[in-house]
């Protein structure tokens, strides 16, 4: 009897180890890209305004490996595209239940340069992020997650946008005048 309790708990304390070590791999995603990051980052700002009948607004581009630059480190390039949809978020900020999750917005995709040289694409999982929150934000969370998609998609056949650098807020003055995001 002894060694079935022993099995049991072993067994939960196995399960238990491998998913907190494979939680957050699940909740973020990260995909390589074609090009460099500031084309990248290009590309999918496009994609973001193609999407302005899902509400999607640029928010804000930032730079942090420039920060950690001006603190003397040095660090592959990565850029924040940040954006926002009224439509996705004016539902989740209109109750008091689901306003806490304003924290996830801006909708955040890092683009970033890793030590091989290559470009690659960070997200949060959307769907997954949405599923733990009920069938309400469950249900707005996978349309983020379809729109991401569409983010992502790169065509290379067409020329490169130019780099939209919107500054945290929606201005593009010094230090973003503007208090919109969303």
């Amino acid at each position: 009897m002894l060694k079935i309790f022993a099995g049991f708990f072993s067994g939960i304390a196995l399960v238990a180890i491998v998913g907190w070590n494979t939680a957050g791999g699940l909740m973020m995603t990260e995909h390589e890209s074609p090009f460099g990051v500031e084309e990248t980052a290009a590309r999918i700002q496009a994609n973001i305004q193609a999407l302005s009948d899902h509400g999607w607004k640029l928010s804000g581009l930032r730079s942090p490996s420039v920060s950690v630059a001006a603190a003397g480190q040095n660090v592959p390039p990565v850029l924040l595209v940040e954006a926002c949809s009224t439509k996705y978020s004016g539902p989740l900020l209109a109750e008091d239940a689901t306003r806490i999750l304003s924290i996830l917005m801006p909708c955040t995709i890092t683009v970033y340069k890793k030590d091989d040289g290559k470009t690659y694409v960070g997200t949060m999982n959307a769907g997954l992020m949405g599923k733990m929150f009920g069938s309400k934000v469950s249900s707005i969370m996978d349309k983020v997650a379809e729109d991401q998609k569409a983010f992502l998609s790169f065509d290379a056949d067409k020329p490169a946008p130019p780099l939209i650098k919107t500054r945290p807020g929606g201005g593009k003055g010094a230090g973003g005048q503007e208090l919109s995001g969303c």
